[in-house]
Formats: C-alpha cells, sequence, structure tokens
C-alpha cells in the first residue's frame, strides 16, 4: 500500500510502486480531470502539483510522490486558481479543452512562483504544454489577465 495526499485527503492506494501516478489518479481514484496525451511526458496534458510544483503524473511513479501532497486540478483552489480560471473563462481559452487541466495547473503553478510574468516567463512556464487547437495566444493573454486580477 502506497499512502498519499491528494487534494487534502490521505488515500492508500494498493497499486504496483511503479505504476505511473497518473493512471493511479484516473483509474484507483476516479480523478479524471488529468488526461493522458503522450505518456512519455512532452505535452504536458497530465501535469499535477506535487508539493506545489508541476510535474508530469504519466512518467512520476506512484512511489515517487508518497508523503508528498499532490494537488489535480480538481482540487485546485485558492485566491491564484480563481483567477486563471476566470481568466480562462472570460477570455475563452480552450476550444477541445482537452490539455487546458494541464495549461491550468502549469499557469497557477507559474503565477504562484512569479505574479508579474514577461512574455519570455510564460513561455518557459508553459513550455512542454502542448494545444493541439493552438490557443497559445489566448493562454498568454490569459495569463496575463490573471496576474493583473491578482495584483489588485
Amino acid at each position: 500500500m502506497t499512502q498519499l495526499t491528494i487534494n487534502g485527503e490521505t488515500r492508500e492506494v494498493a497499486a504496483d510502486p511503479d505504476t505511473p501516478l497518473l493512471w493511479v489518479l484516473r483509474d484507483e481514484l476516479g480523478l479524471t480531470g488529468t488526461k493522458y496525451g503522450c505518456g512519455v511526458a512532452q505535452c504536458g496534458a497530465c501535469t499535477v502539483h506535487v508539493d506545489g510544483e508541476p510535474i508530469r503524473s504519466c512518467s512520476t511513479a506512484v512511489s515517487d510522490v508518497a508523503g508528498q501532497t499532490v494537488s489535480t486540478i480538481e482540487g485546485l483552489s485558492g485566491k491564484t486558481a480563481e483567477a486563471v480560471m476566470t481568466a480562462w473563462e472570460t477570455l475563452d481559452v480552450p476550444q477541445c479543452g482537452y490539455c487546458q487541466s494541464g495549461q491550468v495547473m502549469s499557469a497557477v503553478a507559474l503565477l504562484t512562483a512569479n505574479p508579474k510574468p514577461s512574455d519570455a516567463d510564460i513561455d518557459e512556464a508553459m513550455q512542454g504544454n502542448i494545444c493541439r487547437c493552438a490557443t497559445y495566444v489566448r493562454i498568454r493573454a490569459a495569463i496575463h489577465a490573471a496576474a493583473k486580477t491578482l495584483e489588485a
């Protein structure tokens, strides 16, 4: 058994220690907001926070996060998260929406670490989050809008 803290709740899972965190979240815990995209940590659809840092859950073994705090899109909360999610909605960022949970998780991590990011900061932080609908301009605008909201 592996003990995890997921979205503030302690959970025990019987998964093999080498099982990717993504599959534990989706298949064992029913947290399907975290998406499978590529399986090799290249697309960002599976991004979650571990102790506040964005990681790719498709390539992180569940045993690697034992004793750490994991946050998924379902458990995302707080002022920064609200600002990002409001900006995403206001600016109609998603098209198909498949990548958006990973995009939002990365944007929240960025704004938590850097509340006034430049375009270059945004590009660096969001690198590896692929949007097949190519909403990158709206993603950048939404991050800037969320940053402005957080200034107030």
